[in-house]
């Protein structure tokens, strides 16, 4: 593994980011920082965010600037105001003994104002959103005439978020000789016409495999039933007491109301939606950000540009549309060299879902236990008793107020003060699990494809010789039976397969419902009634499977076919 020195980054650099703690280059930093100091080819470069691209595209940038000239020479463009910010702050730290450099970030939700006056006193790299930019060029107060570095980071999400247009304008207004610099987690095929577009032969990059998922992330996957995900994610966030992390939704109105039931049951949570206005949204995201919210429960859209290194968990309270997106989500825990999981919470009708995000990320799903009360609990304690015991004392500050203490406890023998200690920490949750009841995950697709044809009890299961090729339906069934029998007969369950049917009838009635079928005709058809054997039951449980799991395959089908259509919408779009 090289150094940062042998990179050929100058002396100013490798003050500041040793200072900043860069001890070894990142996979991404050694292939790109050389690549980018020595030449001027365009690159694309392909690896999970939070895998240190700010510097392996900036500080090439920052070293190569001609701090003579008052000038725009660089330009980085990021989907959302967020990470705009989060840049410029890296660049600004990594040029800290560069004297005479500029960096500047432009975004809306700000004042244009000062933004413009900022252009006018000189900069030398602008980190800009595609549309403020824009705005700001439209009324001719940005010069890109000798930009000679273009980067778009994010850019599959900046794609993602329709700024095709806005980039082709900007594109557009940059001399052709510059370099072209794509950073991304994944390559869509949006990415790769973009290449095609505006790009002079790019060098490629790719750290692990295109679109995979970061390898120092762990999948985990519980299957449960619709009413049991807000108890599964509950659970989940009891068992893990130093979790911090996001909790991501499909919809605002479902984001809401997942965080409104986390605060209300104690948890240190709070949203992060499309309806909140810019000022709310950079509060929560600031308390967010210095831990003062443990959970932070988001859309996709609103979390696009958080960069946080220290994220513990990515829960999918809910999939995303595109399995691509589950893999940005993913991407923003085990970062920096940390380990992370990511967590998805679904009913039994996504496991085919689940399938598909594996081929996207190039890794498998563990299957989750749902942890019991008890399992939580002493998780909790555990967890206490560390912090109690890692505490840093400060006996200076706190020696007057002990001899009040020891008075006031001095009743209580270690055993009760402990015990007391422990109740006082846990009795909410120690009273939740005591009045909930232990639930299991289900254990996955091969189970639920596997439907068995069982008889309910008192009854028994007739063979009928005519099914759905023979226009039977639950009605008809019901029909025939009730026609040949004096009293209404309690007919249980009902299983329709193409060439008979399989009915659960009363023990007391059984043997004179199968008499009587055996008398009628259905459209001209004798009618065949007996009592199924043990092979003609499993065989209909195994007809049921295969049905259900054709079924299953027709509606991913589907799903992939409105996918396709989507694409070619948004590609119609940005065209």
């Amino acid at each position: 593994m090289k150094t940062f020195e042998e990179l050929g980054l100058s002396e100013s650099l490798l003050k500041a980011i040793g200072e900043l703690g860069f001890e070894t280059p990142m996979p991404i930093q050694e292939e790109v920082i050389p690549f980018l100091i020595e030449g001027d080819s365009d690159v694309i470069a392909l690896a999970q965010t939070g895998t240190g691209k700010t510097a392996a595209y900036g500080l090439p940038i920052l070293q190569k600037l001609d701090l003579e000239r008052r000038c725009p020479q660089s330009l980085v463009l990021s989907p959302t105001r967020e990470l705009c910010i989060q840049i410029a702050d890296d660049m600004k730290d990594f040029a800290r003994y560069m004297e005479g450099v500029s960096v500047m970030p432009v975004y809306g939700g700000s004042s244009i104002k000062n933004q413009i006056e900022g252009l006018r006193r000189g900069v030398q790299v602008i980190v800009a959103t595609p549309g403020r930019l824009l705005d700001l060029m439209n009324r001719g107060h940005v010069d890109l005439s000798a930009v000679h570095n273009v980067v778009l980071d994010e850019a599959d999400e900046m794609l993602d978020m329709g700024f095709s247009e806005d980039l082709d304008a900007i594109l557009a207004a940059v001399p052709e000789d510059r370099n072209t610099l794509f950073f991304s987690a994944t390559m869509p095929e949006e990415i790769e016409k973009l290449s095609v577009k505006y790009m002079r032969e790019p060098h490629e990059i790719v750290i692990g495999k295109k679109n995979e998922s970061t390898a120092s992330v762990r999948h985990i996957c519980y299957t449960v039933k619709a009413t049991e995900k807000y108890q599964t994610l509950k659970r989940i966030v009891d068992y893990y007491p130093r979790i911090y992390g996001i909790i991501f939704c499909r919809t605002k109105a479902e984001t809401q109301e997942i965080s409104d039931k986390l605060i209300h049951d104690g948890y240190n949570a709070d949203a992060l939606h499309g309806d909140l206005s810019q000022m709310q949204r950079d509060y929560v995201m600031q308390r967010f950000r210095i831990h003062n919210i443990q959970l932070l429960v988001a859309t996709d859209v609103a979390a696009r540009g958080i960069d946080v290194d220290d994220l513990t968990h990515i829960i999918n309270y809910t999939l995303p549309d595109e399995d691509e997106v589950y893999n940005h989500r993913s991407g923003r825990t085990g970062r920096a060299g940390k380990t992370g999981i990511s967590i998805a919470i679904i009913n039994m009708r996504e496991t085919r879902r689940i399938r598909a995000i594996e081929k996207t990320i190039g890794k498998t799903f563990e299957t989750g236990k749902i942890p019991t009360g008890k399992e939580i609990c002493s998780k909790q304690i555990f967890n206490l008793m560390d912090r109690i015991e890692k505490v840093e004392v400060n006996e200076d500050e706190i020696a007057d107020i002990l001899p009040s203490v020891y008075g006031k406890l001095e009743w209580l023998d270690k055993e009760e003060l402990i015990k007391r200690m422990v109740s006082l920490e846990f009795n909410r949750i120690i009273s939740y699990y005591q009045e909930n009841e232990d639930f299991e995950a289900s254990t996955g697709r091969e189970e639920r494809r596997f439907v068995e044809v069982t008889t309910e009890k008192g009854y028994k299961k007739v063979f009928v010789n005519v099914g759905k090729m023979d226009g039977t339906t639950p009605k008809s069934i019901i029909g025939l039976v009730n026609s040949c029998n004096p009293e209404k007969v309690a007919i249980g369950r009902i299983d329709i397969f193409t060439r008979y049917t399989l009915i659960d009838v009363p023990e007391s009635l059984a043997e004179r419902v199968v008499e009587e079928l055996g008398t009628l005709k259905m459209r001209g058809r004798a009618i065949k009634a007996f009592f199924a054997t043990e092979e003609q039951i499993s065989r209909g449980s195994k007809a049921k499977a295969e049905f259900q799991k054709k079924r299953e395959e027709r509606r991913e089908e589907r799903r992939e076919k409105r996918k396709g259509e989507r694409r070619h919408r948004k590609g119609d779009r940005k065209q």
